[in-house]
């Protein structure tokens, strides 16, 4: 949908890592994930919510990261999980932080991180465009004013699109089926039943294999054009 300017130019994302690991922290491999947190000031799990974020603005495919600025709060939840469990006072990380990246091309990424707050599972998931908009979580929604749907000639019935609205869950499921990858669609039944995350796990490696198998570029790869981002 991005690729097809249906949000128009995006101006805005957002991801991030809200998870309370309250029920889990006491099956992590001594400790390792508390311990870590409890050494570590910052976004120590950004890579949720950044790469779909990445992949939306083209990062390294002709933009790139030029700034960043973070900001957290107190420790109060994490402090006290740390002293309950491991005996300390001391806390770095934060129970809430906020990183915000500036791009080359003066896009703007929000990262959030808070694995303490009691409050639902989220990876935010937010677009924001000159022509759309579009959020993940808690629930998923779509509010577009984009030509390319109004002047759509199948979609009649949804020309008074304001953008100032969600859109109807009719059109939202048409639309999500119509912009399904192919490869998504063949496998969307095998990667429920195999699971992972939803499926998600299986879909990422199936996707992996594909592209190797056909020789197409990997969505997601280590490499930089030799003159940087365009």
């Amino acid at each position: 949908m991005a690729q097809d300017k249906l949000f128009g130019d995006i101006t805005h994302v957002a991801g991030g890592y809200i998870h309370n690991l309250d029920p889990f922290w006491n099956g992590y491999d001594h400790n390792w994930r508390l311990d870590y947190n409890q050494k570590h000031r910052g976004d120590n799990y950004p890579t949720h919510g950044i790469g779909p974020l990445c992949q939306l603005l083209n990062i390294h495919r002709g933009d790139k990261m030029e700034y960043v600025v973070s900001m957290d709060s107190d420790s109060y939840h994490g402090k006290a999980e740390a002293k309950a469990k491991m005996g300390t006072e001391d806390f770095a990380d934060g129970d809430h932080t906020v990183s915000l990246i500036r791009t080359r091309n003066g896009k703007i990424i929000e990262i959030q991180h808070n694995v303490y707050a009691q409050r639902p599972y989220s990876r935010i998931y937010e677009i924001s465009g000159t022509e759309g908009y579009a959020v993940k979580y808690p629930d998923e929604h779509y509010a577009l004013n984009s030509p390319s749907i109004q002047k759509d000639t199948v979609k009649k019935a949804y020309n008074d699109l304001s953008g100032e609205a969600f859109i109807s869950p009719g059109l939202q499921a048409e639309l999500l089926e119509r912009y399904m990858p192919d490869f998504a669609k063949e496998i969307e039944a095998k990667a429920k039943e195999v699971g992972g995350h939803g499926g998600m796990d299986y879909i990422m490696d199936y996707r992996l294999i594909y592209c190797l198998r056909k020789g197409l570029p990997l969505d997601e790869d280590v490499y930089e054009p030799p003159n940087g981002p365009a």
